[in-house]
């Protein structure tokens, strides 16, 4: 079954969404969905897929509602600069980057609902995000000056290309802000920044209020080993960014 076209894709994402404020970030709304699985199978019916991907798109998740957090109380972080909204989902970081003075914002990710929901939000809080619908990571990181990247540690085999890339990324120059709530895959030697308490759903964690913290990635000397992962876990969720 061929895709649906965006400007169908954008009506699903209106029918089976609510926009609405998101309490952590003032002043920004979001086209959220009520129930992670029901969604899950609306899109299944949608796209013809008997076993689509779970919804990213369709809500805020604790790792990019932190780097949300922490751009609005460090605006020099992304203001002038050339942002990428890695794994975007429903393009939380991304809108948050522009809303405090980003020079532009690239969203990429796989799912072509999430292209749907990103325009939609971006529309909703009135900026402009470029879109790509592709996987990134077996190839360089595309030209910017920081790359977001929202929860993305929470599933081995993606976390480890996800880390390889953005290890690159980093010792090319790019500044790398990564949000993560205490996945079990998140390396060790990431430098937490900031930590915030952060309102999210036992829909989609083990607890309605989490710690997440922001994250820097360091840029590595040539030749030296990647750190091994964390031996922890604060509930997965089954979702990036």
């Amino acid at each position: 079954m061929a895709t649906p076209s965006q400007a169908a894709l954008r009506s699903f994402v209106r029918r089976h969404t609510a926009l609405e404020p998101v309490p952590d970030v003032p002043g920004m709304r979001l086209h959220v969905g009520d129930d992670v699985m029901a969604l899950c199978r609306l899109v299944g019916r949608e796209l013809g897929e008997p076993d689509p991907d779970l919804p990213y798109w369709g809500f805020a998740w604790a790792g990019g509602l932190a780097i949300a957090r922490y751009l609005l109380d460090h605006p020099a972080e992304v203001a002038g600069r050339r942002v990428l909204d890695l794994a975007a989902g429903s393009g939380v970081c991304g809108i948050a980057a522009l809303g405090v003075g980003a020079a532009s914002v690239l969203a990429i990710d796989v799912d072509p609902l999430a292209e749907a929901a990103v325009g939609l939000n971006a529309r909703a809080n009135r900026v402009r995000i470029a879109f790509r619908r592709d996987d990134p990571l077996d190839g360089p990181p595309p030209a910017c000056d920081v790359i977001l990247a929202g929860d993305v540690c929470y599933e081995e085999t993606m976390a480890r290309r996800m880390v390889d890339w953005l290890r690159q990324a980093a010792n090319d120059g790019v500044r790398v802000l990564v949000g993560d709530p205490g996945r079990t895959y998140l390396p060790a030697d990431f430098e937490r920044v900031a930590t915030y308490r952060v309102r999210t759903s036992l829909e989609l964690e083990d607890a309605e209020v989490k710690e997440s913290a922001v994250l820097v990635v360091p840029a590595q000397a040539s030749g030296q080993p990647s750190s091994g992962r964390r031996g922890h876990s604060s509930g997965e969720r089954p979702t990036a960014a």
